[in-house]
């Protein structure tokens, strides 16, 4: 074990896999020789060479399609999207394409694409930079929808999801990638669909994604000095989710909180409150499942706004206290 950011980490799966198999190879723009917009492909072109490091044209509806076909051809393209945010600009490629493919033709083909993709607020880009449009690929049978807050997860994820036989959506937090973790140096996986129990608690179980789970986990330090223990689950997987090991942690603690940085309306904090909802944990639950969520806003630039937008520290721990009647 040694500490890696959270970019080295998913560029060290990258690279790992690559090494390995020749068919992977990964395209996007500015990913060459400026190593993409967050740097997380920094010096990759000088060890694998253009042909296996495509910088490509400023087109997302072009480069997914290429990605798509790449992959229904014995390929294994990695894709970067400069931004989450441009999905939007390459939903028909993925939505109608590459999550459907395979079921249309009765498995006679896959598309085994990985779309890795920066997400979310926090670095100043404003409304059409900030989003955090997971929920709407959560929604699309065919897609697998991956979301790690750890550079260790990422790895291990990244190389199970490049692995994958089926589209993958790979959602890497713009804030995470410079956070430090222990990461093994060997070539390693995480099963995709397993959440991780990052704390274990009996006051309260909150379900947690993407950076919110390190923002769970501070305000579990800050709960803790008041005798108050909550369990932080990071289902790491959207699409397939691990609703066992949440069932289970609920089960035991009887309440239920989702976090989430997505604006809360139709968010995907509301399929895993539904689904706890659901399960046979309704009827040992001794308060309603609570969601927090961003507000119903496009993401400001002003660096004060946008914190306000979206779920902070003080937030969940003033949730938690409401919902243990310790307000």
């Amino acid at each position: 074990m040694r500490e890696i950011t959270y970019a080295e980490s998913v560029r060290e799966a990258m690279s790992q896999v690559m090494r390995a198999d020749e068919d992977v190879f990964i395209l996007g723009e500015d990913i060459g020789i400026y190593g993409g917009a967050f740097g997380v492909t920094n010096g990759m072109l000088d060890e694998f060479g253009p042909e296996r490091v495509r910088t490509t044209p400023i087109s997302e509806a072009a480069i997914t399609g290429c990605a798509i076909g790449a992959a229904m051809t014995g390929m294994r393209p990695i894709l970067e999207l400069q931004f989450s945010d441009f999905i939007t600009i390459a939903t028909d490629q993925i939505v109608n394409q590459a999550a459907k493919l395979r079921y249309m033709y009765g498995g006679k083909a896959s598309v085994p694409v990985v779309i890795r993709t920066p997400a979310g607020s926090g670095a100043g880009l404003a409304a059409q930079h900030s989003q955090s449009l997971e929920a709407w690929m959560a929604h699309i049978p065919g897609l697998k929808v991956i979301q790690p807050s750890t550079p260790s997860d990422a790895k291990g994820l990244l190389k199970a999801a490049i692995e994958d036989n089926n589209p993958v959506m790979f959602y890497e937090h713009k804030l995470l990638y410079g956070m430090k973790g222990d990461v093994a140096e060997d070539s390693y996986t995480i099963p995709i669909g397993v959440a991780d129990v990052k704390k274990e608690g009996t006051d309260l179980t909150v379900v947690a994604t993407s950076i919110m789970v390190h923002k769970t986990l501070e305000a579990a330090e800050e709960l803790g000095k008041e005798n108050i223990h909550i369990e932080v689950i990071d289902p790491r997987t959207l699409v397939p989710l691990d609703e066992e090991t949440i069932i289970k942690s609920v089960l035991k603690t009887r309440r239920a909180l989702v976090v989430t940085e997505a604006v809360k309306r139709g968010g995907y904090g509301a399929e895993i409150a539904s689904m706890i909802g659901e399960s046979e944990a309704f009827d040992f639950l001794d308060a309603p499942v609570s969601r927090l969520g961003g507000v119903d806003t496009p993401m400001p630039y002003n660096p004060t706004l946008e914190k306000m937008a979206v779920p902070q520290v003080g937030d969940i721990v003033q949730k938690v206290r409401e919902m243990l009647n310790r307000a």
